[in-house]
């Protein structure tokens, strides 16, 4: 089952309280205090984790609480601290505060972690207070409140491509053939009804992965069919692939709702790099690309995915695209460097 949101409560752990205690020992008058600190409160931390596809686990349990610090002890002992409590989740997962709808933070590797509630500080023991002039102080700190939250997860898959398309556009059946994944196909609207991810991989060990998002109809972004609760997982895309059946009734006309569509959900996700693939090319039975005012794609393909034709070249733009865009990035971070 694919889950791409979930809410949870967290709770960081209580500071332990500080201790009042004085020294007692044999032929050692007025020993003065020595009451220890109160341990820190564990932290809620969200970890990273590549091995986790979706957010289903926390469908199970929505409340997460850290371990509270012990108290501190006499003979200037502190107390331990309370153990973190860690929340793995899938690389892609942005962190909101469920209130405000503040952003927290954003997953986008494994191994990444946020704090996202804080444990309380332990109170001061009697002997934190001892000066010169106050030597036998009675006072002690109770330790702080962690910090509770409720959060809301939202997945958002990483690729380096995503096909975009209306339903049966034939989106399934292209990442089946080019890659491992094993997507549901069948010959009605909305097949897919949950993101899929794909390894493509070609000579030379190289590899890219590709997005299969639930087909895109008018008013996608205003909430119709399934195209805005999955919309989101294509704005981390690198490369966006407009796929248009050969046997489309206008291919002008759906190229210029599906970029209506993704535009007006995003105007940052409408700018990413973009081609048009003409998929089924087997209905026609010849070679054939059609005519296309497309001025801001880097390629109009035409492939059948049934029957392999095409495939060689459409994967090779897209590659060619993919290590275009992440050599920009490494001389961007480099130029950026002091």
């Amino acid at each position: 089952m694919f889950i791409d949101r979930a809410v949870v409560r967290v709770e960081a752990g209580t500071g332990g309280s500080g201790c009042m205690s004085f020294r007692r020992e044999h032929r050692v008058p007025m020993g003065g205090p020595d009451g220890g600190d109160g341990g820190r409160g564990g932290d809620v931390i969200v970890r990273g984790d590549s091995n986790l596809a979706t957010l289903l686990d926390y469908t199970y349990r929505d409340r997460w609480e850290a371990e509270r610090g012990d108290h501190g002890k006499g003979a200037n002992k502190t107390g331990h601290a309370g153990a973190d409590v860690i929340l793995p989740v899938p690389p892609g997962t942005v962190i909101r505060d469920a209130e405000t709808h503040e952003l927290v933070g954003e997953i986008l590797e494994s191994g990444d972690e946020i704090i996202v509630a804080k444990g309380g500080r332990g109170g001061k023991g009697n002997a934190f207070f001892q000066t010169s002039t106050h030597q036998a102080p009675r006072e002690w700190q109770p330790g702080e409140e962690g910090q509770a939250r409720t959060l809301e997860l939202e997945l958002k898959l990483i690729a380096d491509v995503g096909l975009v398309g209306q339903p049966n556009a034939g989106k399934s059946t292209l990442l089946s053939v080019i890659s491992a994944a094993r997507p549901k196909i069948a010959d009605y609207p909305f097949t897919t009804l949950a993101p899929n991810l794909g390894v493509v991989q070609l000579s030379d060990s190289r590899t890219f992965v590709v997005a299969d998002i639930p087909g895109i109809i008018e008013g996608a972004h205003e909430g119709k069919g399934l195209g805005l609760q999955f919309l989101r997982h294509i704005e981390r895309t690198r490369v966006l692939a407009f796929l248009i059946p050969i046997d489309a009734m206008d291919w002008q006309e759906e190229y210029d709702a599906l970029r209506t569509e993704v535009s007006s959900y995003s105007s940052e996700l409408a700018a990413k790099p973009h081609c048009v693939v003409f998929t089924k090319l087997d209905l026609l039975g010849e070679e054939y690309v059609p005519d296309i005012d497309a001025p801001d794609a880097f390629g109009v393909f035409s492939i059948s995915a049934a029957g392999r034709e095409g495939l060689d070249a459409l994967l090779a733009a897209w590659w060619s695209k993919i290590l275009e865009l992440k050599k920009s990035l490494v001389s961007i971070d480099t130029a950026s460097l002091p």
